[in-house]
């Protein structure tokens, strides 16, 4: 897997209601995996886009006006974050 695209090639269920998946922006894959995605599908995006861009691309959705995660996914992730970057 090189890419976030290929992920969500490979699993379109991760962003079922998208007609195009290839103009998500990296925040917006974030999300949908965190939502929708399995444990394996974060390692493969971890692995992919390094730890600390993940940290910053999560710091910019939970600070942002609109939050789309669950309450559990944003605590679990927050300590991940602390722990791990």
């Amino acid at each position: 897997m090189k890419t976030l695209t290929d992920l969500f090639k490979q699993k379109p269920y991760l962003a079922w209601y998208v007609g195009d998946k290839t103009k998500l922006s990296e925040k917006s894959m974030l999300e949908h995996i965190l939502n929708y995605g399995t444990w394996e599908d974060y390692q493969t995006v971890e692995s992919a886009l390094g730890l600390k861009k993940l940290h910053a691309l999560f710091n910019d959705l939970v600070r942002g006006k609109r939050i789309n995660l669950s309450p559990q996914t944003k605590n679990y992730f927050s300590h991940y974050f602390r722990h791990y970057a």
